[in-house]
Formats: C-alpha cells, sequence, structure tokens
C-alpha cells in the first residue's frame, strides 16, 4: 500500500508555529494548487484546490523560519485523516498532508538571493 502525496503550490497564509500537548513542535499553513484546462468550447478553465498542509520537529521550525503567505513550493509526504469531538459534542474530521519533505521554489522575497533549501535538513520524523 502506498500513502504518498506530492505537491507543488502556494501558501494561502503564514505557517503557524505551535507546541503539542506532549511538547512536539509543529507547524499548519493552507497550501494552494491550481488544475487548468479548457473546456469543450474552448474557454481556459481553472480551480483552486485548497490542502491542510502540517510538518513537525525541525521541519515545523524551518516552516516558521522560512516561508510566508504567498511562497511558491513542493511538498511531499503523507495523508492523515484526524477526527474530534467538540465542547457540544459534534465530531469533527480534517484530512493534512503530513510533510516530510519541503522545497521552496521562488527566490526569497524581498532579496535577490535563492532562497536555502530546506529539505536538506533531516526528515521531520527523525532526529535532527
Amino acid at each position: 500500500m502506498v500513502n504518498n502525496v506530492q505537491l507543488i503550490g502556494r501558501l494561502g497564509r503564514d505557517p503557524e508555529v505551535r507546541a503539542s500537548r506532549e511538547g512536539a513542535l509543529f507547524a499548519r499553513f493552507s497550501l494552494a494548487t491550481d488544475t487548468v484546462w479548457t473546456d469543450a468550447d474552448g474557454v481556459r478553465q481553472s480551480r483552486t484546490e485548497w490542502h491542510n498542509v502540517m510538518a513537525w520537529g525541525r521541519l515545523a521550525e524551518i516552516c516558521g523560519e522560512y516561508l510566508r503567505r504567498g511562497r511558491l513550493v513542493f511538498v511531499a509526504g503523507r495523508l492523515q485523516t484526524r477526527t474530534w469531538e467538540d465542547d457540544t459534542g459534534c465530531r469533527h474530521g480534517r484530512t493534512e498532508v503530513v510533510i516530510h519533505d519541503l522545497q521552496i521554489l521562488d527566490p526569497r522575497p524581498g532579496g535577490d538571493e535563492p532562497a536555502p533549501h530546506p529539505a536538506a535538513a533531516a526528515p521531520a520524523d527523525l532526529p535532527a
């Protein structure tokens, strides 16, 4: 069985970096990907899909330091679905892409130098 996701898209918001109840660092952000096609009438169409992305450990730190809304990135990871019940008893579910690889594809905003490629860091599930 394979659970592998690879996406190239732009961040919809700045990463939110926090610590879990157990003290593990994680980052969350949204990523927009576009599908473009030409319909039967020859009109160009597009649709944006929004993905919930999550990183753990050192990769979460890198996300918080280098990523901002609008940055173009490549991410690779796996799909994970969480469910929980809120205070009112309503059940909720959320599917996320838990990443282990990240590459920044556009130059650093406001600078001429290319952005570092933090993917050279240890994967999120391995000790740094």
